[in-house]
């Protein structure tokens, strides 16, 4: 009769020689499980199990040497490759490292030593039976495989949670030092204290954060584009003399005069046949259309902040000229004629026209008339009084306010 010594050969009973003891006896589960899925899901859970990447590849290499893709009962679970074989596979790792990194996988009960009489690791056969092995116990890890699958999902999904976090700092901090150089220009205000504070998040954003830690810059990222926030509309607002475009009220059904100057137009374009001035070409040849100006805000932003705009093309935005484009295609369904059009670039510039526009799509819902609503912002526009830009800052208020 067989005997497996139960107590390690010339070392210390420690906790992972306990904890073999105790999985010596345990039945096997009856389905078998593939080796490099539990590798790969301990891998995952390295943590939660106390063992290293260095550790692991050695559980790689005594893995390779079993001869079956699965984990069973009845293949045996025991693998006695000799220190020189192991250290090939490990990829030359020193016996002395090897032998720290086997103390630790046993000392974690992920594999079991079955000792020798004389320490040493060989099997002996019966023509290809294998009669008995001594050497390392797989075992554990087909014991522990349901331990081992439910740590890896939960570190996978913290993991993913940690990614969603730092991905929405990174956006957040970003949507801050834009709004910080946006409003040096529009609002007097203390920016260098938001900016100060800025500089430091980002620097804690270059060490390794837990999860703990990048939940709490989270919080401390949303309370600073708050504050950041606060310092434009309202204020920018009240200093434009209560002008409607700033604070995003839109023209409504009281002022008929725009709705009939519109329709007017439109029927006079199609009686006299005239064609269409396209925005390049002023309604006046006498009166030029303004030469654009670079927007204060980054084209990022307001493809952010307008995000319908994507759905009328499978292509790209990626620059300025790209955005005049889909504006220009995209004027038409919204019921602006081409005149209103051409008289919003001659007085906004093309790019300023193009983000009005796309920025008026994002709430199309809420204008009753593109047409006339454009011919009164191009209005304010000739008289210096209106910018897309805080319209841009009204549409991502509004979609961080619904992110949260």
């Amino acid at each position: 009769m067989q005997h497996i010594s139960q107590t390690p050969f010339g070392r210390s009973l420690n906790k992972g020689d306990l904890q073999a003891a105790e999985m010596l006896d345990a039945p096997l589960p009856e389905l078998a499980r593939d080796k490099w899925a539990v590798m790969r899901d301990l891998t995952v859970a390295r943590a939660a199990f106390g063992v290293s990447d260095r550790d692991l590849a050695v559980l790689n290499a005594l893995l390779s040497f079993h001869p079956h893709p699965t984990l069973a009962e009845g293949d045996g679970t025991i693998v006695f490759p000799s220190n020189a074989s192991l250290s090939e596979r490990a990829h030359g790792m020193p016996e002395s490292t090897l032998r720290r990194h086997l103390a630790a996988l046993v000392k974690s009960g992920l594999v079991i030593r079955h000792d020798s009489p004389n320490g040493k690791r060989y099997a002996r056969r019966a023509g290809e039976q294998l009669q008995v092995a001594f050497g390392f116990d797989l075992r554990p890890l087909l014991l522990r495989e349901a331990e081992i699958a439910q740590a890896a999902q939960a570190t996978r999904e913290a993991q993913a949670r940690y990614k969603a976090l730092r991905e929405a700092v990174v956006l957040i901090l970003r949507d801050v030092a834009q709004l910080i150089d946006y409003g040096r220009e529009t609002v007097s205000a203390n920016w260098d204290a938001l900016s100060d504070m800025l500089a430091l998040m980002n620097r804690e954003m270059r060490r390794k954060l837990g999860l703990e830690e990048m939940t709490d810059m989270h919080l401390r990222a949303n309370d600073l584009r708050e504050k950041a926030k606060a310092f434009i509309p309202k204020e920018k607002s009240e200093n434009i003399s209560g002008k409607d475009v700033y604070n995003e009220r839109h023209i409504q059904d009281s002022n008929i005069s725009l709705y009939e100057s519109e329709s007017s137009k439109e029927m006079e374009e199609a009686a006299t046949g005239s064609p269409l001035p396209s925005p390049s070409e002023g309604l006046d040849p006498c009166e030029p259309e303004k030469e654009a100006e670079a927007p204060k805000l980054p084209l990022w932003l307001v493809l952010q902040a307008c995000p319908d705009a994507r759905d009328y093309s499978h292509e790209p935005i990626r620059s300025w000229d790209d955005l005049i484009a889909r504006a220009e295609f995209i004027h038409p369904m919204m019921g602006i004629s081409p005149s209103a059009w051409a008289e919003a670039a001659r007085h906004m510039g093309a790019t300023n026209a193009a983000i009005t526009v796309l920025a008026m799509l994002q709430r199309s819902e809420e204008i009753r008339n593109p047409g006339g609503y454009l011919r009164a912002l191009s209005s304010k526009a000739a008289d210096g009084g209106f910018s897309p830009g805080p319209m841009v800052m009204a549409l991502m208020q509004t979609r961080n306010a619904r992110a949260v």
